[in-house]
């Protein structure tokens, strides 16, 4: 008979309780959606790999104080995400560094794979041109499935201001990833250079 597998709030009691490999293992569980939630906020990979260090410390020090009034996962997401709009507050920069492509050695995949990927980063190069203030409740709302009240919490914020802030985000995206919805439409679109080209004949 095996025994049964602890929970992410078992993990935090025994930490708690001094044993040496219970974080290490919620470590494991969670880092992977933890570092998508710091690069999607951050847009940088060092940037994004100090701040989920530096919350994965902040971690470990607080787990004790955890009281289960919410779900371990959210506990982190929380902590995540102020790491990274910490480190926006102290740096008040906006790096542009593109995202690394994923995979070793990325060999030659069939067309759609490649179709899927490349929407992929232009969904993320959308994001990167948000406000700091509207990307991080997107990235919380929209992708990561958390409700508005959950991640009003996460920011602490008002959920009036998590909805206004995902109203304009969405409504920037839109313009953005118009095209994607109807790639017709961009051959359509008449640019500012065109148009004065239009206004001078």
């Amino acid at each position: 008979m095996t025994a049964a597998v602890p929970t992410d709030a078992d993990l935090i009691a025994a930490h708690a309780a001094g044993d040496a490999s219970a974080f290490s293992e919620l470590v494991r569980r969670h880092r992977d959606r933890m570092w998508a939630v710091a690069l999607r906020t951050l847009r940088d990979p060092e940037e994004a790999a100090d701040a989920l260090q530096d919350a994965f410390i902040s971690a470990f020090r607080a787990a004790g104080n955890f009281r289960a009034e919410s779900q371990v996962t959210t506990w982190l997401h929380r902590i995540v995400v102020n790491a990274c709009l910490d480190r926006v507050r102290r740096r008040q920069a906006r790096p542009t560094v593109p995202l690394p492509e994923t995979g070793q050695g990325e060999p030659a995949t069939p067309r759609d794979s490649m179709a899927d990927r490349e929407t992929r980063l232009v969904i993320q190069s959308a994001l990167d041109q948000l406000p700091e203030e509207q990307r991080a409740p997107i990235v919380l709302v929209d992708i990561e499935g958390y409700s508005v009240s959950e991640t009003a919490k996460l920011l602490g914020i008002a959920e009036g201001t998590v909805k206004s802030r995902c109203a304009r985000g969405r409504a920037k995206l839109a313009k953005v990833l118009g095209h994607l919805r109807n790639p017709d439409a961009i051959a359509n679109v008449p640019t500012s250079e065109s148009k004065r080209r239009r206004e001078a004949r």
